[in-house]
């Protein structure tokens, strides 16, 4: 007997097309899930349900739900079932995250961004040293090759959950001796020390790419088989046009929105 009481599973196989069968149900599953009658969180059937009500093989299934799980449209958890993943938790707002009055107030951006998505941030795994600027950095900072640069790595995580990394390139010169070149900064952050300094902040660059994670990205911000990142490289600009930080960062893109506000002029 089939099963259609579920509602991902209004619709059977189609014995004439010529589209593999697990693709099919992989296509049905997905336009639930974007048409929303899968919401973020439910559970989906068993597979003894899928292999009922699609008179298919359970391996069929199963590659119908990996599918589904590269893509990164479900996660499965071991005892409890196959779930649609939740979506987007942040909406990061690229014209306000930066703005002056969150270091005023001594927030960080990303204290700014949680306390606006009901979040607990955190941050661990911070890491501060010195070292020789690479190429690139060189390059985007304005630096002679050779000069060096105080480096601030750090993970972010809300609830308890990773969601990006993040490092921060300084000009030695800058940075050395200051609070930016201790673990906590002190409120506002690196962008509210560097205003200290005298380096008022003027505008920011922002360069964003996506790609699949490396080995060493999954295991630091526990990824799921199937999620992205974003890769944003930013350049802070003093209000004279000179670089004074490069933070090179990397989202879990199941967790953020990036959100831009640009002006029509």
């Amino acid at each position: 007997m089939r099963l259609t009481s579920h509602k991902a599973l209004r619709r059977g196989r189609d014995p004439r097309s010529d589209k593999p069968v697990f693709r099919q149900i992989a296509d049905h599953l997905r336009e639930a899930i974007q048409n929303g009658t899968l919401a973020p969180g439910d559970k989906l059937p068993s597979e003894a349900e899928f292999v009922a009500h699609y008179e298919v093989a359970r391996m069929t299934v199963r590659s119908a739900l990996q599918q589904l799980q590269t893509e990164g449209l479900v996660l499965s958890e071991h005892g409890r079932g196959v779930f649609v993943r939740p979506r987007p938790q942040i909406r990061r707002l690229a014209s306000d995250r930066f703005a002056r009055r969150h270091r005023q107030e001594g927030k960080a951006a990303f204290l700014a961004e949680s306390a606006s998505a009901g979040a607990e941030p955190t941050v661990d795994l911070i890491h501060v040293r010195e070292e020789v600027a690479d190429a690139d950095i060189a390059r985007r900072l304005g630096l002679a090759t050779g000069e060096p640069v105080l480096v601030r790595s750090r993970r972010y995580a809300l609830n308890g959950s990773p969601v990006e990394t993040a490092t921060s390139y300084i000009p030695a010169r800058i940075a050395r001796g200051t609070r930016i070149s201790e673990d906590n900064p002190g409120p506002g952050g690196v962008y509210a020390r560097l205003e200290d300094l005298g380096h008022v902040l003027g505008h920011f660059e922002e360069e964003v790419t996506a790609r699949m994670p490396a080995p060493d990205e999954i295991e630091i911000l526990q990824l799921r088989t199937g999620i992205p990142v974003f890769c944003l490289i930013r350049t802070a600009f003093d209000v004279t046009g000179n670089p004074v930080e490069v933070c090179d960062t990397i989202l879990s893109s199941d967790v953020y929105v990036l959100t831009y506000d640009l002006p029509a002029r």
